[in-house]
């Protein structure tokens, strides 16, 4: 038996909820991680009837995560907040336990504009995130950690390399404490076995960016080791994004025994 496990930062969830309604029917995925629900209210009535437990942070305007599981298997929530600063008040984190597996859903900072104190925050939070995950290394707890890192991780990544230079997604900062992360023992899931360009989870509303596929892969899945050892295939689901009013991104989908 294996797990499907699925993330797709929605850009609202009010605007984009057909879209992800005939998505999970389509797909069928165990969990679906969620990013930047955009709102107080949230469908979780609608969502249940699909056969999904809805488990969520989320605030005014901005932000918020929300874990889609199968109502047929129990889920934990082990933190609805990032540890480390108890004044941040942004829904941008959560962590549950599902089949006996750590999944931990995450919208991290922008960071734009560099020279305010948005990338402060970016970068804050970043290493409050390294920290977490170093924790969890360290009591030999196994995790993926999914969702919208807001990182570019390397030229291939994007379409126009230096068109982001100095941006926060791809600042020399941001790729170090990308590296950090992967230091810790984790795994890039979708460059496991797949090592082309042009593979892309962004393309941005302006200036034809979808139809040229002038995009950013910045929504990505690390496993820590033993999740490694559990791997099947990662891809990148294109479709939804050529829908009709669709989000910016485009869902990801992980597969392990």
């Amino acid at each position: 038996m294996s797990i499907k496990i699925a993330s797709w930062n929605v850009n609202s969830i009010k605007a984009r909820l057909e879209h992800v309604k005939r998505w999970l029917n389509d797909n069928k995925p165990d969990v679906l991680m969620m990013q930047e629900l955009k709102g107080l209210d949230f469908p979780a009535e609608e969502l249940e009837t699909l056969g999904y437990t809805p488990n969520f942070v989320n605030q005014k305007a901005y932000n918020g995560v929300a874990c889609l599981s199968l109502k047929e298997n129990s889920v934990t929530v082990i933190l609805d907040k990032l540890p480390g600063d108890d004044s941040d008040e942004q829904a941008r984190y959560l962590e549950i336990e599902y089949k006996e597996t750590r999944i931990i859903n995450i919208y991290l900072p922008n960071g734009n504009l560099v020279d305010t104190d948005k990338y402060t925050y970016k970068l804050s939070w970043m290493d409050r995130l390294y920290s977490r995950l170093k924790e969890l290394r360290e009591d030999n707890i196994s995790f993926v950690i999914g969702g919208d890192f807001n990182v570019i991780p390397e030229d291939r990544d994007c379409h126009d390399p230096k068109g982001w230079e100095g941006d926060a997604l791809f600042r020399p900062e941001t790729h170090a404490k990308w590296r950090a992360l992967l230091h810790l023992g984790l795994t890039d899931a979708f460059r496991i076995n797949n090592h082309s360009v042009e593979q892309y989870t962004f393309w941005d509303y302006q200036r034809g960016a979808w139809p040229q596929n002038h995009g950013i892969r910045i929504d990505h899945f690390l496993l820590s080791p033993a999740l490694t050892d559990r791997f099947i295939a990662c891809n990148i689901d294109k479709a939804p994004r050529g829908e009709e009013k669709a989000s910016d991104h485009t869902p990801i989908i992980l597969e392990i025994e």
